[in-house]
């Protein structure tokens, strides 16, 4: 099964590790299971956090988090394109039980205009490439992705990070300083090179690191 049938009907799916869950879209990611709970409290605990952190609205592609434990704290990592983010992640983590605090470590990207062109760019090299578009829900370009009436007031007063793209999106896209680092998961490598190349090909990019997950593929050492 693929990363798409796997995640059909979902509008933002999530990913933990391997050994917890066996989902295949990515978006948050569960990392190192705490020794100091049970077996059974881990997976009640795990599973609750990546409900809720699914539950973000304003989480979205060109944000990425992922999770871990240590001891009874769940720690944050990743990046927001807005602060809104990085406080509300930690926000809806509060009254799990068995959670006794949040180590937020999620980076808030700097604002900039020049890195919200180049999220347009990336993300329009990548989602209007035939062989990628399965990995969108909108099936093709910003614009298409706003929806009828195209741009909003948000996205004309503030750029691309005040209105992202609505919907699942299989690859994330991470802009820092002209720097691009692509994080999710496809289907296969073929995939994961065509994104890579798209990526590097939009214009103003610096460089671009290729972090997406092949499902089953073994790891690069």
């Amino acid at each position: 099964m693929n990363v798409l049938s796997r995640v059909a009907r979902r509008t933002l799916p999530v990913v933990a590790a391997a050994l917890i869950f066996n989902l295949a879209a990515p978006a948050v990611i569960a990392q190192n299971p705490s020794p100091t709970w049970s077996q059974d409290d881990t997976l009640r605990i795990a599973k609750e956090v990546q409900k809720r952190l699914a539950s973000l609205t304003n989480y979205g592609v060109f944000d990425w988090i992922t999770f871990g434990f240590h001891g009874k704290a769940v720690v944050l990592k990743g990046y927001a394109s807005r602060p809104t983010l990085k406080s509300s992640a930690a926000n809806v983590l509060k009254g799990i039980p068995g959670i006794e605090s949040v180590d937020n470590q999620i980076e808030v990207l700097p604002t900039s205009p020049i890195d919200d062109r180049i999220r347009a760019a990336v993300y329009n090299r990548i989602y209007q490439q035939t062989s990628l578009r399965k990995y969108n829900a909108n099936q093709g370009s910003v614009a298409q992705a706003m929806g009828p009436g195209g741009r909003s007031v948000a996205l004309m007063a503030g750029g691309i990070t005040n209105d992202p793209p609505r919907g699942f999106h299989a690859i994330h896209i991470i802009v820092k300083n002209g720097n691009v680092t692509l994080y999710g998961a496809v289907n296969n490598q073929s995939d994961a090179a065509i994104a890579y190349m798209q990526a590097n090909s939009a214009p103003g990019v610096f460089s671009v690191d290729n972090d997406l997950i092949v499902p089953g593929a073994p790891k690069s050492e």
